[in-house]
C-alpha cells in the first residue's frame, strides 16, 4: 500500500518538471524567435537563446527522470 502512494507521488512530481520542460520548449520554438525579430536581434543571437532555453528543458526533464528511477530502483 505505501508503495503505490509512493509511486503515485513521485508521477505527480515528476509532472512539473515535464511543464516545465514544455514551457521552455515553447518559449525556444516560438517566443524567442518572435521577440528576436521585434527586437532586431541577429540570427546567431537567436539561436544561442534559443539553444540555452533547449538545454535547460532537457536539464528540468532529465534530471527528473533520474531521480525518480533511482528511487524506484
Amino acid at each position: 500500500m505505501n508503495q503505490q502512494i509512493a509511486v503515485a507521488t513521485e508521477k505527480k512530481n515528476n509532472n512539473g518538471a515535464l511543464l516545465l520542460g514544455t514551457g521552455l520548449v515553447v518559449a525556444s520554438m516560438i517566443l524567442v524567435p518572435a521577440l528576436a525579430v521585434r527586437m532586431g536581434l541577429g540570427a546567431s543571437l537567436t539561436g544561442a537563446l534559443r539553444i540555452a532555453l533547449m538545454k535547460a528543458s532537457s536539464r528540468a526533464v532529465s534530471s527528473s527522470c533520474s531521480t525518480d528511477s533511482s528511487e524506484t530502483a
